[in-house]
Protein backbone atom coordinates (compact mmCIF):
# COMPACT_ATOMS: atom_id res chain seq x y z
CA UNK A 1 0.00 0.00 0.00
CA UNK A 2 1.24 3.27 -1.39
CA UNK A 3 0.41 5.97 1.55
CA UNK A 4 0.80 9.54 0.71
CA UNK A 5 1.21 11.69 4.03
CA UNK A 6 -0.19 15.14 3.53
CA UNK A 7 0.98 17.24 6.79
CA UNK A 8 -0.24 20.82 6.84
CA UNK A 9 1.98 23.54 9.14
CA UNK A 10 1.24 26.67 10.14
CA UNK A 11 3.17 27.94 6.67
CA UNK A 12 3.38 25.02 4.66
CA UNK A 13 1.91 21.82 3.59
CA UNK A 14 4.31 18.93 3.44
CA UNK A 15 3.16 15.69 0.94
CA UNK A 16 5.14 12.74 0.87
CA UNK A 17 4.18 9.35 -0.51
CA UNK A 18 5.76 6.06 0.85
CA UNK A 19 5.97 2.39 -0.51
CA UNK A 20 5.13 -0.47 1.41
CA UNK A 21 8.46 -0.81 3.33
CA UNK A 22 8.10 3.01 3.85
CA UNK A 23 10.39 3.63 1.85
CA UNK A 24 10.42 7.28 0.36
CA UNK A 25 8.80 7.45 -3.34
CA UNK A 26 8.33 11.45 -3.77
CA UNK A 27 7.92 14.60 -1.47
CA UNK A 28 6.89 18.22 -1.84
CA UNK A 29 6.58 20.63 0.19
CA UNK A 30 4.62 23.76 -0.78
CA UNK A 31 4.16 26.89 0.68
CA UNK A 32 0.82 27.28 2.27
CA UNK A 33 1.02 30.71 4.53
CA UNK A 34 -2.28 30.76 6.90
CA UNK A 35 -3.98 27.36 5.32
CA UNK A 36 -4.12 29.32 1.91
CA UNK A 37 -3.25 26.61 -0.20
CA UNK A 38 -1.96 27.20 -3.87
CA UNK A 39 -4.82 25.09 -5.94
CA UNK A 40 -2.72 24.83 -9.39
CA UNK A 41 0.78 23.99 -7.31
CA UNK A 42 -0.92 21.47 -5.36
CA UNK A 43 -2.90 20.30 -8.91
CA UNK A 44 0.40 20.28 -10.31
CA UNK A 45 2.20 18.22 -7.60
CA UNK A 46 -0.48 15.01 -7.68
CA UNK A 47 0.18 15.14 -11.52
CA UNK A 48 3.23 13.02 -10.51
CA UNK A 49 4.19 10.55 -8.52
CA UNK A 50 2.47 11.44 -5.75
CA UNK A 51 -0.86 11.10 -7.52
CA UNK A 52 -0.24 7.73 -7.55
CA UNK A 53 -0.74 6.76 -3.48
CA UNK A 54 -3.30 3.73 -2.73
CA UNK A 55 -4.71 5.96 0.29
CA UNK A 56 -3.64 9.33 1.96
CA UNK A 57 -3.65 9.72 5.34
CA UNK A 58 -4.04 13.73 7.03
CA UNK A 59 -2.31 14.78 10.13
CA UNK A 60 -5.48 16.48 11.88
CA UNK A 61 -4.23 18.81 14.80
CA UNK A 62 -7.60 18.55 16.64
CA UNK A 63 -9.76 14.94 17.49
CA UNK A 64 -11.63 16.58 20.61
CA UNK A 65 -12.86 13.91 22.47
CA UNK A 66 -14.49 12.07 20.06
CA UNK A 67 -11.27 10.49 18.04
CA UNK A 68 -9.08 8.42 20.14
CA UNK A 69 -7.21 7.04 17.04
CA UNK A 70 -6.89 7.61 13.20
CA UNK A 71 -10.52 6.95 11.43
CA UNK A 72 -11.15 6.56 7.92
CA UNK A 73 -12.43 9.71 6.46
CA UNK A 74 -16.12 10.28 5.11
CA UNK A 75 -18.54 13.23 4.71
CA UNK A 76 -19.70 12.54 8.49
CA UNK A 77 -16.37 12.71 10.22
CA UNK A 78 -15.59 15.48 7.47
CA UNK A 79 -18.93 17.44 9.36
CA UNK A 80 -17.34 16.50 12.76
CA UNK A 81 -13.93 18.19 12.27
CA UNK A 82 -15.25 20.97 11.28
CA UNK A 83 -17.26 21.34 14.47
CA UNK A 84 -14.36 21.03 16.00
CA UNK A 85 -12.94 24.02 14.36
CA UNK A 86 -14.06 26.41 17.65
CA UNK A 87 -11.56 24.25 19.89
CA UNK A 88 -8.56 24.96 17.32
CA UNK A 89 -9.08 27.66 15.62
CA UNK A 90 -6.17 28.57 13.76
CA UNK A 91 -4.99 24.86 13.40
CA UNK A 92 -7.83 23.26 12.40
CA UNK A 93 -8.16 24.97 9.16
CA UNK A 94 -5.53 24.19 7.84
CA UNK A 95 -6.07 20.40 8.19
CA UNK A 96 -10.09 20.72 6.91
CA UNK A 97 -8.42 22.70 3.70
CA UNK A 98 -5.87 20.15 2.83
CA UNK A 99 -8.84 17.08 3.15
CA UNK A 100 -11.01 19.16 0.55
CA UNK A 101 -8.22 20.04 -1.83
CA UNK A 102 -6.30 16.67 -1.71
CA UNK A 103 -9.21 14.52 -1.90
CA UNK A 104 -11.16 16.29 -4.25
CA UNK A 105 -7.92 16.35 -6.80
CA UNK A 106 -7.32 12.49 -5.79
CA UNK A 107 -11.06 11.38 -5.57
CA UNK A 108 -11.44 7.93 -4.34
CA UNK A 109 -8.46 7.11 -2.76
CA UNK A 110 -9.27 6.05 0.52
CA UNK A 111 -8.61 8.65 3.01
CA UNK A 112 -8.06 9.00 7.14
CA UNK A 113 -7.53 10.78 9.61
CA UNK A 114 -4.53 11.19 11.75
CA UNK A 115 -4.95 12.96 15.04
CA UNK A 116 -2.37 15.09 16.57
CA UNK A 117 -4.72 14.78 19.92
CA UNK A 118 -4.95 11.11 20.23
CA UNK A 119 -1.75 9.71 20.96
CA UNK A 120 -2.79 12.34 24.55
CA UNK A 121 -5.83 10.34 24.95
CA UNK A 122 -4.51 8.37 27.38
CA UNK A 123 -3.79 10.94 30.23
CA UNK A 124 -4.97 10.46 33.25
CA UNK A 125 -7.58 12.80 34.45
CA UNK A 126 -4.65 14.01 37.10
CA UNK A 127 -3.05 14.78 34.27
CA UNK A 128 -5.75 16.10 31.76
CA UNK A 129 -8.32 18.32 34.38
CA UNK A 130 -7.86 21.67 34.68
CA UNK A 131 -9.18 22.99 38.15
CA UNK A 132 -11.93 24.48 36.65
CA UNK A 133 -15.77 25.08 37.66
CA UNK A 134 -17.50 21.68 36.80
CA UNK A 135 -20.32 23.57 34.43
CA UNK A 136 -16.88 24.72 31.76
CA UNK A 137 -15.71 21.29 32.13
CA UNK A 138 -18.58 19.09 31.05
CA UNK A 139 -20.13 22.03 28.88
CA UNK A 140 -17.53 22.81 26.69
CA UNK A 141 -15.03 19.42 27.39
CA UNK A 142 -12.75 22.37 28.65
CA UNK A 143 -9.69 19.84 29.53
CA UNK A 144 -5.90 19.16 28.17
CA UNK A 145 -5.52 17.88 24.79
CA UNK A 146 -1.90 18.15 23.94
CA UNK A 147 -0.62 18.09 20.31
CA UNK A 148 2.25 17.27 18.31
CA UNK A 149 0.88 13.30 19.23
CA UNK A 150 2.18 12.25 15.74
CA UNK A 151 5.69 13.44 16.38
CA UNK A 152 5.37 12.10 19.76
CA UNK A 153 3.75 8.64 19.14
CA UNK A 154 7.00 8.34 16.47
CA UNK A 155 9.85 9.16 19.22
CA UNK A 156 8.29 6.68 21.50
CA UNK A 157 8.14 3.82 18.83
CA UNK A 158 11.88 4.81 17.52
CA UNK A 159 13.46 5.94 21.00
CA UNK A 160 13.79 2.41 22.22
CA UNK A 161 15.71 1.51 19.20
CA UNK A 162 18.12 4.09 19.64
CA UNK A 163 18.60 3.31 23.30
CA UNK A 164 18.42 0.00 22.96
CA UNK A 165 15.96 -0.64 25.97
CA UNK A 166 13.27 -2.01 23.17
CA UNK A 167 12.57 -4.47 25.71
CA UNK A 168 11.94 -2.32 28.94
CA UNK A 169 9.53 0.28 28.15
CA UNK A 170 11.60 3.24 28.66
CA UNK A 171 10.51 5.85 30.25
CA UNK A 172 11.03 9.12 27.66
CA UNK A 173 10.43 12.99 27.76
CA UNK A 174 10.00 13.61 24.19
CA UNK A 175 11.02 17.14 23.23
CA UNK A 176 9.19 18.51 20.33
CA UNK A 177 11.06 21.47 19.48
CA UNK A 178 10.06 23.69 16.02
CA UNK A 179 8.54 26.28 15.61
CA UNK A 180 5.83 25.19 17.96
CA UNK A 181 7.06 23.05 20.74
CA UNK A 182 5.63 20.64 23.60
CA UNK A 183 7.53 18.34 25.56
CA UNK A 184 5.76 14.46 26.33
CA UNK A 185 6.31 12.13 28.84
CA UNK A 186 5.94 8.79 28.12
CA UNK A 187 6.08 5.49 29.52
CA UNK A 188 4.97 2.04 28.06
CA UNK A 189 5.16 3.57 24.99
CA UNK A 190 1.69 6.08 26.31
CA UNK A 191 1.60 9.46 26.90
CA UNK A 192 1.42 10.19 31.03
CA UNK A 193 1.78 13.98 30.29
CA UNK A 194 2.35 16.87 28.19
CA UNK A 195 2.64 20.22 28.37
CA UNK A 196 0.76 21.67 25.23
CA UNK A 197 -3.10 22.04 26.68
CA UNK A 198 -6.86 23.00 25.87
CA UNK A 199 -4.63 24.94 23.00
CA UNK A 200 -1.17 24.58 21.79
CA UNK A 201 -1.02 28.15 23.40
CA UNK A 202 0.32 26.76 26.57
CA UNK A 203 3.83 25.27 27.83
CA UNK A 204 7.19 26.39 26.03
CA UNK A 205 8.54 29.15 24.33
CA UNK A 206 8.40 28.77 20.76
CA UNK A 207 9.07 30.51 17.71
CA UNK A 208 5.96 33.36 17.97
CA UNK A 209 4.03 32.06 20.56
CA UNK A 210 4.25 32.74 24.23
CA UNK A 211 3.93 29.65 25.87
CA UNK A 212 2.16 29.42 29.45
CA UNK A 213 1.39 33.38 30.90
CA UNK A 214 -0.83 33.95 33.67
CA UNK A 215 -4.40 33.97 32.80
CA UNK A 216 -4.73 36.94 35.21
CA UNK A 217 -2.03 39.10 32.78
CA UNK A 218 -4.13 37.88 29.71
CA UNK A 219 -7.93 39.45 31.70
CA UNK A 220 -5.84 42.57 32.70
CA UNK A 221 -4.75 43.14 29.13
CA UNK A 222 -8.88 42.83 27.85
CA UNK A 223 -9.59 44.94 30.66
CA UNK A 224 -9.87 48.84 29.82
CA UNK A 225 -9.22 48.54 25.93
CA UNK A 226 -5.82 48.12 26.34
CA UNK A 227 -6.34 45.11 23.73
CA UNK A 228 -9.07 44.09 21.81
CA UNK A 229 -9.43 40.30 21.63
CA UNK A 230 -8.18 39.94 18.31
CA UNK A 231 -5.04 42.15 18.86
CA UNK A 232 -4.69 39.50 22.21
CA UNK A 233 -4.86 36.63 19.86
CA UNK A 234 -2.49 37.91 17.10
CA UNK A 235 0.05 39.10 19.46
CA UNK A 236 -0.09 35.71 21.49
CA UNK A 237 0.00 33.71 18.26
CA UNK A 238 2.41 35.32 15.90
CA UNK A 239 4.19 38.21 17.97
CA UNK A 240 5.30 36.39 21.27
CA UNK A 241 7.94 34.01 21.80
CA UNK A 242 11.66 34.35 20.84
CA UNK A 243 10.00 36.85 18.06
CA UNK A 244 9.28 39.25 20.55
CA UNK A 245 12.28 38.59 22.59
CA UNK A 246 14.89 38.51 20.03
CA UNK A 247 13.30 40.36 16.86
CA UNK A 248 13.43 36.96 15.07
CA UNK A 249 11.74 33.62 15.22
CA UNK A 250 14.64 31.75 14.03
CA UNK A 251 16.49 29.48 16.25
CA UNK A 252 19.91 29.66 13.86
CA UNK A 253 19.60 33.51 14.04
CA UNK A 254 18.95 33.77 17.74
CA UNK A 255 22.03 31.82 18.28
CA UNK A 256 24.41 33.88 15.88
CA UNK A 257 23.33 36.99 17.39
CA UNK A 258 23.62 35.61 21.49
CA UNK A 259 27.29 34.50 20.19
CA UNK A 260 28.05 37.70 18.68
CA UNK A 261 26.73 39.22 22.72
CA UNK A 262 23.94 40.50 21.38
CA UNK A 263 21.52 41.32 24.56
CA UNK A 264 18.08 40.91 22.93
CA UNK A 265 19.17 37.02 21.80
CA UNK A 266 21.11 36.77 24.98
CA UNK A 267 17.87 37.10 27.02
CA UNK A 268 15.99 35.22 24.56
CA UNK A 269 17.58 31.83 24.31
CA UNK A 270 18.01 32.33 28.78
CA UNK A 271 14.22 32.46 28.75
CA UNK A 272 13.81 29.46 26.48
CA UNK A 273 16.33 27.18 27.98
CA UNK A 274 15.06 28.09 31.19
CA UNK A 275 11.58 26.92 30.10
CA UNK A 276 12.78 23.75 28.79
CA UNK A 277 14.86 22.77 31.64
CA UNK A 278 12.22 23.55 33.87
CA UNK A 279 9.46 21.72 31.94
CA UNK A 280 11.47 18.30 30.98
CA UNK A 281 12.23 18.04 35.16
CA UNK A 282 7.90 18.44 35.46
CA UNK A 283 7.51 15.69 33.10
CA UNK A 284 10.08 13.52 34.88
CA UNK A 285 8.57 14.31 38.11
CA UNK A 286 5.08 13.06 36.14
CA UNK A 287 6.71 9.85 35.30
CA UNK A 288 8.69 8.79 38.72
CA UNK A 289 11.89 8.77 37.11
CA UNK A 290 13.73 8.87 34.00
CA UNK A 291 15.44 6.78 31.35
CA UNK A 292 15.46 9.02 28.10
CA UNK A 293 15.50 12.31 26.71
CA UNK A 294 15.03 12.87 23.20
CA UNK A 295 14.96 15.65 21.01
CA UNK A 296 13.00 16.29 17.92
CA UNK A 297 12.02 18.73 15.55
CA UNK A 298 13.74 21.30 13.43
CA UNK A 299 15.60 22.97 16.84
CA UNK A 300 15.92 19.89 18.47
CA UNK A 301 17.33 18.15 15.31
CA UNK A 302 19.93 21.39 14.82
CA UNK A 303 20.74 23.26 17.17
CA UNK A 304 23.33 21.19 19.29
CA UNK A 305 23.78 24.06 21.55
CA UNK A 306 20.01 24.21 22.64
CA UNK A 307 20.61 20.35 23.40
CA UNK A 308 23.93 20.96 25.64
CA UNK A 309 22.60 23.94 27.69
CA UNK A 310 19.26 22.26 28.12
CA UNK A 311 21.27 18.82 29.61
CA UNK A 312 23.85 20.68 31.48
CA UNK A 313 20.70 22.06 33.60
CA UNK A 314 19.45 18.52 34.10
CA UNK A 315 22.79 16.57 35.53
CA UNK A 316 20.78 16.15 38.75
CA UNK A 317 18.65 13.81 37.21
CA UNK A 318 21.77 11.50 35.75
CA UNK A 319 21.93 13.22 32.19
CA UNK A 320 24.76 14.45 30.16
CA UNK A 321 26.42 14.82 26.49
CA UNK A 322 29.32 14.19 25.02
CA UNK A 323 29.87 17.88 23.62
CA UNK A 324 31.66 16.26 20.36
CA UNK A 325 29.58 13.61 19.66
CA UNK A 326 26.26 16.03 20.25
CA UNK A 327 28.39 18.70 18.14
CA UNK A 328 28.25 15.90 14.71
CA UNK A 329 24.84 14.56 15.45
CA UNK A 330 22.79 14.18 11.87
CA UNK A 331 19.78 12.08 12.27
CA UNK A 332 18.99 9.63 14.74
CA UNK A 333 21.93 9.80 17.31
CA UNK A 334 22.68 8.84 20.93
CA UNK A 335 24.59 11.96 22.10
CA UNK A 336 24.77 10.85 25.60
CA UNK A 337 27.99 11.28 27.66
CA UNK A 338 29.84 8.13 28.92
CA UNK A 339 28.09 6.66 31.80
CA UNK A 340 25.23 9.09 32.08
CA UNK A 341 22.71 7.12 33.98
CA UNK A 342 20.15 9.19 31.61
CA UNK A 343 20.49 8.84 28.26
CA UNK A 344 19.78 12.03 25.41
CA UNK A 345 19.18 10.90 21.73
CA UNK A 346 18.80 12.72 18.94
CA UNK A 347 15.43 11.31 16.45
CA UNK A 348 14.77 12.32 13.73
CA UNK A 349 11.26 13.90 12.83
CA UNK A 350 9.17 11.50 10.82
CA UNK A 351 5.48 12.13 11.25
CA UNK A 352 4.69 10.80 7.66
CA UNK A 353 6.04 7.48 8.90
CA UNK A 354 3.76 7.49 11.45
CA UNK A 355 0.85 8.74 9.60
CA UNK A 356 1.03 5.80 6.92
CA UNK A 357 1.56 3.60 9.85
CA UNK A 358 -1.71 4.76 11.54
CA UNK A 359 -3.30 4.83 7.86
CA UNK A 360 -2.57 1.25 6.92
CA UNK A 361 -4.01 0.53 10.66
CA UNK A 362 -6.96 2.45 10.07
CA UNK A 363 -8.26 0.86 6.68
CA UNK A 364 -7.23 -2.81 7.86
CA UNK A 365 -8.89 -3.22 11.05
Amino acid sequence: MRVLAVNPGSSSLKLSLLGDGEEPLAAVELDAPRAELDADALRDALAGPLGEADAIGFRVVHGGERFRDAVVIDDGVVAALRELTELAPLHQPRSLAAIDAVRGALGAVPAVACFDTAFHATLEPAAATYALPAPWRERWGVRRYGFHGLSHSWVARRAPAITGTAALAPRIVSCHLGSGASLCAIAGGRSRDTTMGFTPLEGLVMATRSGSVDPGLLLWLLDDGRLSRAQLEEGLEYESGLSALAGTSDMREVLEHAAHGEDAATLALEVYLHRLRAEIAAMAAALGGLDAVAFTGGVGEHAPLVRERAIAGLAFLGAAIDPAINAGAHGDADVSAAGASVRTIVVSAREDLEIAAQTRAALSA
